[in-house]
């Protein structure tokens, strides 16, 4: 898979200054149109952005693009930046409200984690990789049966490593809703797990 490295019209190099800044730092020098700080903030984030609208959208190339299109918002409405909620979380929602628009524009796109990959401890033996590959396989397929509603806040929460109130912040619900929302995706993932013959509390 091959991730983007740039962002459209953006230099590809940032001082040591800029990259060790923290976010809402940035964000500061990005709404007085500072290139390289929206530089370094794509470098700290693309990545799990990327995971993120690939998980939506179920297609590289749309996700690559919009991916593009979430840095650029982002270093146009910077200053509209308020601080109510971290960085992160910002970015995030203004790649939720990209990615469903991306799926209205196809008309329907049913959402899966089947692309979402666990990364490999390069310190595991050939029989614990494979362990692992196999959970990560049979929990993706469990995934994949959730509502997308449900999925969604999996992502958010377990993936993303975003709070409950953020989550609630980016889609748009109430935090008890989330709430509900985690709890019978939970529910549901074991019950699944245990029809494999998998505890879930062993993956």
């Amino acid at each position: 898979m091959q991730y983007v490295h740039t962002v459209s019209g953006v230099p590809s190099r940032w001082s040591p200054s800029v990259k060790f800044t923290s976010d809402e730092a940035l964000i500061g020098l990005i709404a007085k149109g500072d290139k390289r700080a929206v530089q370094s903030l794509f470098a700290r984030h693309s990545i799990h952005v990327f995971r993120f609208l690939l998980r939506m959208v179920n297609d590289e190339a749309t996700a690559e693009d919009l991916l593009n299109e979430v840095f650029l918002e982002v270093w146009r409405n910077a200053g509209r930046f308020e601080e109510r909620s971290r960085v992160t979380t910002w970015i995030l929602a203004i790649a939720r409200y990209k990615a469903l628009a991306a799926l209205r524009r196809r008309c329907f796109a049913q959402l899966d984690d089947e692309r979402s990959k666990s990364i490999e401890d390069p310190a595991d033996d050939p029989e614990i990789a494979a362990q692992k590959t196999e959970r990560s396989a049979l929990l993706q397929d469990c995934l994949e049966q959730l509502s997308g509603a449900h999925r969604e806040v999996v992502d958010l929460v377990y993936y993303q490593e975003q709070s409950i109130d953020e989550v609630a912040h980016i889609i748009g619900v109430s935090a008890g809703t989330v709430k509900t929302r985690v709890f019978y995706a939970r529910k549901r993932i074991a019950e699944l797990m245990a029809e494999r013959g998998i505890d879930r509390t062993s993956l």
